[in-house]
């Protein structure tokens, strides 16, 4: 039946405030107005803010009518929303991203979401939705906390940022050890011996002592994990490149110096000059 003026008013003020309207009927007449209320939890503001800190696009795509989702978009800080979504509108949705090249992780918990949860690439399905979600998703949150995929994230980050801060240390300390060696094995070309390393086997005890204090020093960083702060990628490539590039690069040239020195006073000393030349013998003979 038609809904008088005042109810469809009523309806539209509380879709707007992010309530759901629900007509009531009898015999064919509408006679009020039952009013449904999605409650945000508390701090998904902040949550939803650390996801774009992290370059991350959220898009809410629900069934609720436009009104509705505006103002639970509003509330809750999603970057964009799509309303009345039907599951193949969010299954269009996750392939049209994809197509453009990005990666796609979902949140859901109905039935409606088993389509789209199963062609993302990344499927995070609430342990309170129905057996088809869970099925669907690649993974089950126990907490049913849509959140957990910044956390999901971010260990995924931390572990990528940890390997590469290792990876360009070591490959930046070893240059600085090429140039360490190398005028050792080529002491015919000066222009190499860029650290002023004149005596070529206190420079190869110097890198070995180099390799040795390093290693169980990157022990406890590959085991705790570089600290991760939600950044863009490319913010995180640029501090990468800059503390662990340029730093280990710094850090190899001068510890290397140092260690020559510290052996090139010592091995002036009668007693470590002969333990050196008798150590110099045994590896000769050593097949």
């Amino acid at each position: 039946g038609d809904i008088p003026r005042e109810l469809r008013q009523a309806a539209q003020d509380a879709s707007r405030q992010g309530m759901t309207p629900l007509a009531v009927s009898e015999d064919k007449r509408v006679v009020g107005v039952v009013l449904l209320k999605d409650v945000v939890k508390p701090g998904i503001r902040d949550r939803l803010r650390e996801l774009r800190m992290m370059g991350i696009h959220t898009i809410m795509c629900t069934g609720d009518n436009r009104l509705t989702a505006g103002a639970i978009a509003r509330e809750s800080g999603v970057d964009e929303f799509i309303a009345e979504a039907k599951p193949e509108t969010k299954l269009a949705l996750v392939q049209r991203v994809k197509r453009e090249g990005r990666l796609v992780a979902m949140t859901g918990d109905g039935t409606n979401d088993a389509p789209a949860l199963a062609q993302a690439d990344v499927g995070l399905a609430m342990n309170s939705g129905t057996s088809a979600a869970k099925e669907a998703g690649n993974m089950v949150d126990l907490d049913s906390d849509p959140t957990k995929l910044i956390e999901v994230v971010s260990i995924g980050k931390q572990l990528l940022i940890t390997r590469g801060a290792l990876t360009t240390f070591s490959i930046t300390s070893d240059v600085a050890k090429y140039f360490a060696l190398l005028p050792a094995i080529f002491v015919t070309v000066p222009f190499l011996n860029l650290l002023g390393l004149a005596v070529p086997r206190v420079a190869v005890l110097a890198t070995l002592f180099f390799n040795a204090l390093t290693i169980p020093l990157l022990i406890p960083l590959a085991l705790r994990g570089v600290r991760f702060r939600p950044r863009a990628a490319s913010e995180l490539l640029t501090r990468n490149l800059v503390v662990y590039g340029l730093g280990g690069l710094v850090l190899a040239f001068v510890a290397i110096k140092v260690l020559y020195l510290g052996l090139e006073a010592l091995i002036q000393e009668p007693a470590v000059h002969n333990l050196l030349l008798l150590l110099e013998r045994y590896l000769a003979r050593v097949p």
